[in-house]
């Protein structure tokens, strides 16, 4: 089973940038479709991006469309979380996790492993 490491996080006021990073270590997350989630304080787990496979599809969630991208590095079994124009909302644990569909799911159900997460908070 893939073991997955998130990092990236941090404290970051509205308007800024953080790069997320979600690396695979045991197994190659290249044969996964692989998403981000997160989850703030007093909420339920929500999907927020997803990346094929291959990584040619991506998917996102609408209240980070056009903010957010995601893309992969086969090389560095790693798939990456760039979120640009942070707003407070976006304060959040981010979670990635992989998935036997290679497509990518928006499903948290779908994902057999999944990170320890990362914590980004955005500042007014």
């Amino acid at each position: 089973q893939v073991q997955l490491h998130e990092s990236g996080g941090g404290l970051v006021q509205a308007g800024g940038s953080l790069r997320l990073s979600c690396a695979a270590s045991g197994r190659t997350l290249n044969e996964h479709g692989t998403g981000w989630f997160r989850q703030a304080p007093g909420k339920e787990r929500e999907f927020v991006a997803l990346i094929s496979w291959d990584g040619t599809s991506t998917y996102f969630a609408d209240f980070v469309k056009g903010r957010f991208t995601i893309s992969r590095d086969k090389a560095k079994n790693t798939v990456y979380l760039q979120m640009n124009s942070l707003k407070p909302e976006d304060t959040a644990v981010y979670y990635c996790g992989a998935t036997s569909y290679f497509g990518g799911s928006v499903d948290s159900k779908d994902y057999v492993s999944w990170g320890q997460g990362t914590r980004v908070t955005v500042s007014t």
